[in-house]
């Protein structure tokens, strides 16, 4: 598995620091990124001591397009780009406003972070991936799909992203495309959605990468899944 790629965004901490973990002990080589310097420095520095493979981390936004140009170019180096994972997230406005409240412009950061980044991401990387038959990971939400008040925004995001997913499923065969609900978890980005609420309740993101891991090792079609479905389906079979 050595010369296996994998791009994945947000993966200083939370679920896509837990995956790139992960994927550096099973040999991936990995260009990973992330808004925080500093973060991105102590996440790179703990893969390499796990990782059969390479290590890329790249600092800077994905809402800049020389940032994700300079992402896909570093993992294009690496070998073939295999798999692409767009995890990095912006919640927006803590606490949650309504709709009524929420500020507009916080409104189009979201949706620059959640839907049109990945999909320049994609855009860019599609040629490698196609060739390599690869495999898209979004990472989504249930807050895309049920009515949580305050969730409006970042809801929307990741509906917006669920079904461009849903539609480049359809237009690109030769690639496989997830949509994955990772749920709740003892996150930052969680937290933050909860201020001052205990969420030590909520599973690490450790907790949820054999599931995720299934999916993108097995041979899963295209489509939208939910890591609690996966970890279950897991212990069935292994009872």
């Amino acid at each position: 598995m050595s010369s296996r790629t994998a791009l994945i965004t947000g993966a200083s901490r939370g679920l896509g620091f837990a995956f790139a973990t992960h994927l550096a002990r099973t040999g991936w080589r990995l260009v990973i990124d992330a808004r925080t310097a500093s973060d991105l420095s102590v996440a790179a520095q703990a893969l390499q001591e796990v990782a059969d493979g390479t290590v890329i981390a790249i600092n800077g936004d994905v809402t800049d397009p020389q940032h994700g140009a300079a992402l896909v170019a570093a993992a294009e180096d690496l070998g073939d780009l295999e798999l692409l994972v767009n995890n990095a997230s912006a919640l927006g406005p803590s606490p949650l406003p309504s709709l009524a409240d929420y500020p507009l412009a916080a409104l189009v950061h979201v949706h620059d972070v959640n839907v049109v980044a990945p999909l320049r991401l994609i855009q860019l990387a599609l040629p490698a991936l196609r060739r390599a038959h690869g495999t898209i990971v979004n990472v989504t939400s249930d807050a895309a799909v049920e009515a949580y008040e305050g969730w409006g925004g970042y809801g929307s995001a990741k509906a917006a992203l669920e079904q461009l997913s849903n539609v480049l499923a359809a237009e690109e065969p030769a690639v496989r495309v997830l949509w994955v609900d990772p749920g709740d978890m003892n996150t930052r980005m969680h937290q933050e959605a909860f201020p001052g609420e205990d969420i030590s309740d909520r599973p690490l993101p450790e907790e949820r990468i054999p599931g995720l891991a299934a999916l993108v090792d097995g041979d899963a079609p295209s489509g939208r899944y939910t890591v609690s479905d996966l970890l279950l389906d897991a212990a069935r079979g292994a009872a």
